[in-house]
């Protein structure tokens, strides 16, 4: 598959070594290592290489216009055996009053002398920049994609942008001195249990009464429909989320310009009130995962082919975001972008549907996500240390 010509290290060495990634022959290993570390996983899902590519490109890449950032490789015997990315957001800081740092993309064989040392050189990186504590797995785009390390649902494939990896790395975490920050939580829902009447004429009547609808995103009209999100979000962020905080509108375009791919306007929801003011967002996607499992990473020449046929018999979605405004919680909402979602996946076919990453202290989406029927199947830890 190529990585094959990629295995000299610049030394050979008994014990593991670390370099950072410099050149795009560095990328290449970089990118190309977890084809060499799940290649007998059946669970794992090949991102596409080309995507993977515009994550580590800082102009593609919104995380890392927040601030430095470097990359690293582990050596041992002469081959590819780990990485890992570190950086620090400044905007996050500033914000919060914090010194602190993260850690993304972690691989790893099962070695745990590998991980200390990929964790040894991530961290010394972040001290040497004033940093007193790290958190992470982060996104390493500062988006919803792999955030987090899964530590619960190792029996089935991740679906769409949320990470996976082998038990094993919990115990390095753990081992290494890591503790938990905080969990994420993926639901599941199963399609074919319907809706009940009672739900829809609920809704209606709670639409009726607080004078909002509910409509897709216009795709025509998406700068003006943007610039109304990030008013929404501002006004929605919670304050006690301690990892993240309100995108700028730069960021969010950013978000959007690498979503809008793999984008389903059937599934991108907005609430509006009776003025147009938008009170309510609600994005699920298709789970290309099903798709990506085909495509060994490559969408060219034949993977597009294949990309196209696939994508026709795709049936289920992740709902990742849920926003709603504090003026309008307790006022069905939420439950309304729901059921215009629900509604739409059924129309296409849908078997199943994944709720996530919803953090664990957020226990009113919790709560709202097992009354929708939802299934805690997988969760996903961030997990921070003081240096």
């Amino acid at each position: 598959m190529g990585i094959l010509n990629l295995r000299k290290s610049p030394a050979t060495a008994a014990q593991p070594i670390v370099t950072p990634v410099e050149t795009k022959r560095d990328w290449r290993v970089f990118i190309n290592l977890p084809w060499l570390l799940y290649k007998n996983d059946p669970h794992w899902v090949p991102p596409l290489k080309s995507e993977m590519w515009d994550t580590v490109i800082p102009k593609k890449n919104p995380l890392m216009k927040l601030g430095p950032y470097q990359y690293f490789i582990a050596w041992l015997n002469g081959q590819p055996v780990g990485r890992i990315g570190t950086g620090i957001d400044e905007k996050l800081n500033r914000e919060k009053n914090k010194k602190e740092g993260y850690i993304t993309l972690f691989e790893s064989v099962n070695d745990y002398n590998v991980a200390k040392e990929l964790f040894d050189t991530a961290l010394a990186w972040l001290k040497e920049r004033g940093i007193t504590t790290v958190t992470g797995p982060q996104s390493p785009s500062n988006g919803d994609d792999y955030r987090g390390l899964l530590i619960k649902g190792f029996d089935s494939e991740p679906v769409l942008l949320n990470s996976y990896n082998p038990p094993y790395y919990v115990d390095f975490f753990d081992r290494y001195g890591f503790t938990k920050f905080f969990d994420r939580y993926a639901f599941y829902y199963d399609l074919s249990k319907p809706v009940t009447k009672r739900f829809e004429e609920s809704v209606d009547l709670l639409k009726k009464r607080y004078q909002f609808t509910t409509r897709n995103l216009n795709l025509k009209k998406l700068d003006q429909e943007l610039v109304g999100i990030q008013k929404l979000l501002v006004r929605s962020w919670p304050e006690d989320w301690p990892d993240m905080v309100p995108p700028s509108l730069p960021e969010i375009q950013d978000e959007v310009n690498k979503l809008l791919p793999v984008a389903d306007k059937d599934l991108l929801v907005v609430a509006e009130d009776a003025q147009g003011e938008i009170v309510g967002l609600a994005i699920a996607l298709p789970d290309y995962n099903q798709v990506f499992k085909k495509l060994n990473g490559r969408l060219f020449p034949i993977g597009f082919i294949k990309f196209l046929w696939y994508k026709k018999k795709i049936n289920g979605g992740r709902s990742l975001i849920l926003m709603v405004d504090p003026a309008y919680h307790k006022k069905g909402v939420s439950a309304a972008m729901y059921l215009h979602m629900f509604q739409s996946a059924l129309r296409k076919g849908y078997k199943y549907g994944e709720g996530s990453t919803i953090h664990e202290f957020n226990t009113k989406m919790v709560n709202d996500a097992i009354r929708a029927g939802g299934d805690l199947y997988k969760i996903y830890r961030i997990y921070r240390k003081d240096l």
